[in-house]
Parts: structure tokens; sequence; C-alpha cells
């Protein structure tokens, strides 16, 4: 079958959108017909140049949509099935996977790298030569070929605008409060950051019970979003003192729970300041991996735990069903956190504006 999709060729120029070719259906994969597909950070970091990627290869990796076909050895979900796709179809049975470790699945990683699922043969082909597919799931196109436990099953009532955030932005954020720094009922909280994952730690700090959940940015709209979801107080990075606010909020202490989700080595040094001693910093913005991040030593001093964290430790078959449920019940906010929506034809418009900081979150509508 031919389909249509956006294809990175070469690092900083647009995607090509063209007709691409579905040549096999493995026996554990799915074909899912794509109704909404978020578009991330990370997806510009690669059309950047900045995560490597074999090419040419379809990106995205927020997705959700309906089963069309399944391979003749999968279970797990059924032709009509609504899904959201997970970049982490972990095998259950690695090094990593035994140590309850899911997102450092080693077949999943490496899949990552070579740009192909796990049997590492392609299944897409764009003028007769092999696409790779980003993350396991390439959700810039018409349609995807995921690994079986790749494609979660959602309620048919969450919209698939909605569900598609979910595969990233939401348990990215929640998840780093509740899987990785395990917050407690009444602890402080900072945020530093609060573009898709930053408000999504905001919420997920709201859901634990945590007594000071404060937000940090230099944009006053997106402060007054941290604020609807749940930010206790607010922080204007650009003309506020975090440090004397905080010290206010603590006893002088600093939070016990720091998340920087900004991405800067500035950053990183606001977050490490913000961090009280014997307290937690979880790192979950990117700079370009190659290059070298300065610190000051003494704000790490005072057995600080840092975390660097991807995709909030997230086990999707739980979380996926579980935010699902959620929203449907009004306990979590996914509609706001969606700026625009855009078909295919404008995704390198809504690239750009990701960049410049426009969006929150775009998604692509088919």
């Amino acid at each position: 079958m031919k389909f249509n999709a956006a294809i990175h060729v070469a690092s900083r120029e647009p995607l090509v959108i063209d007709e691409v070719k579905l040549v096999r259906l493995g026996p554990n994969d799915v074909l899912v017909r794509v109704q909404a597909a978020g578009l991330c950070h990370t997806d510009w970091e690669a059309q950047q140049g900045n995560f490597a990627t074999a090419t040419p290869i379809i990106l995205g990796h927020e997705c959700a949509g309906v089963v069309e076909e399944v391979g003749s050895q999968v279970k797990a979900v059924k032709a009509g099935q609504k899904v959201a796709c997970s970049v982490y179809p972990a095998c259950g049975h690695c090094y990593y996977c035994r140590r309850q470790q899911p997102m450092l699945c080693e077949p999943v990683l490496a899949s990552h790298k070579k740009g192909r699922l796990l049997d590492g043969l392609p299944r897409i082909e764009w003028n007769g030569q092999p696409l790779q597919q980003f993350m396991n799931v390439a959700a810039f196109a018409e349609y995807v070929i995921i690994p079986e436990y790749g494609a979660v099953p959602i309620p048919e009532e969450i919209p698939a605008d909605r569900a598609c955030i979910l595969g990233c932005a939401v348990i990215t954020g929640i998840g780093a409060v509740t899987r990785v720094a395990k917050v407690e009922y009444g602890a402080s909280v900072a945020i530093i950051g609060c573009g898709p994952v930053g408000l999504n730690v905001v919420q997920g700090a709201k859901r634990v019970g945590a007594s000071v959940v404060c937000a940090v940015d230099t944009s006053a709209e997106r402060l007054e979003q941290a604020r609807a979801m749940g930010a206790t107080h607010c922080v204007n990075a650009s003309s506020e003192n975090l440090s004397e606010i905080l010290a206010d909020l603590t006893n002088g202490r600093n939070a016990d729970y720091v998340f920087e989700a900004a991405g800067s080595e500035q950053a990183f040094q606001e977050a490490l300041d913000a961090t009280r001693v014997g307290g937690t910093l979880v790192l979950l913005g990117k700079v370009d991996p190659t290059s070298k991040v300065s610190l000051r030593f003494g704000s790490m001093m005072g057995d600080k735990r840092i975390i660097r964290s991807s995709l909030g430790g997230s086990c999707a078959h739980d979380d996926f069903s579980q935010y699902a449920h959620d929203y449907l019940h009004g306990t979590l906010e996914l509609d706001s956190m969606i700026t625009e929506r855009m078909p295919l034809a404008e995704i390198n418009t809504g690239l750009e504006k990701l960049a410049r900081g426009e969006l929150i979150r775009g998604v692509l509508v088919f």
C-alpha cells in the first residue's frame, strides 16, 4: 500500500512530503491509521541534526490512531481498536527490563539508533530505497507500522489529538514526579521551564499532593497556564529572584525536589541552586549531546541527588490507560496544552513555530 509521509532527508532542511510504500508487515507488527501526531522538540532536534538519526527517515514519535491490520502473531490488539503509540515497546527480558528499567531496554535502544524496528528489517520504501523509522514510530505519516507492544489500547472516548500527547509530554512530566523522583505528599517542588514537559510536572506534583508547586519561566503566559494546572506559586525568572522566593516558601531550605525542563546550561545551574541540601534534582531538558556543560561544583555539595530522566521511567501499558481515564474524568488537563492543530502539509511551518517557542504542543490532525 502507499501513503503520504513527511521525510527528513538532510539536517536543517525542510521535511519532504511525498508518497511512500509499505513493503512488508511483519508477524509481530501493527499497522495503525494515524489520526493525530504531536510535534515534539525532539523531532525538531532530529531535523536540525542534534539528535543522531540515519536518513532518510520519517520523524515523529507522539501518535494515536486506529489499528488497520495486525501481523500473524499479534495477540495484544486487533483491527478497529483505538491505540496510542509508545516509543518503548520493551522486550521484558533483557538485562534492563529484568531490573525494572524498561526505558533502557537493550533491543529497543538498538533499534532506535538504527531507525528500524526490532528485527532490523525496513518496512517502508521511498523511491525504491528503504526509509528509516524514528524511535519505532515514525508518526509524521498517514500510517505507522509499529511493534505489537508499541500499540497501547486506549478508550474510544478520548479524542486522538489529546491521546497522542500522552506518548511523550505527559508521561515524561508526570512520570518524573511519580516514578522517578517519587515525590511524597506535602513536599516542596520547583519546576524550571513551563513547556509541555514542565506543565506536566506541575500536574504530577499536584496529583501527589505537594504543598509547594513553584513554577518558573520567563513567559507570563506559560506561568498563567502553570497556575491553572496546579502551580501554587509562579516566578517570572526575567524579573523576579527565584532564590529569595524559594527561601520564603521553604524556611530557607530551598525545594525538596527540583525538575529542570528548560534545556539550557543556565537552567541546569539554576535548578541545582534551587535544590535543598539532601534534596533531589531531576534533569528533563536537553542540550546538544556533544556539548560540554559547566556547573558550579559547590552547588552539587550537600548530598544532593541528581538524576537524568527520559520519558519519566514510564510503563506505557499502565500509564496511557490511567492518564486517558483521568482525562475523561476531569482530573488531568490536556486540552489547553494543544496550541495549534494543522494538516500534514503544514508540518514545516509547525516545526518552525515550535523552534521559536510559539507552540506548547502543535498537533498534526489527519
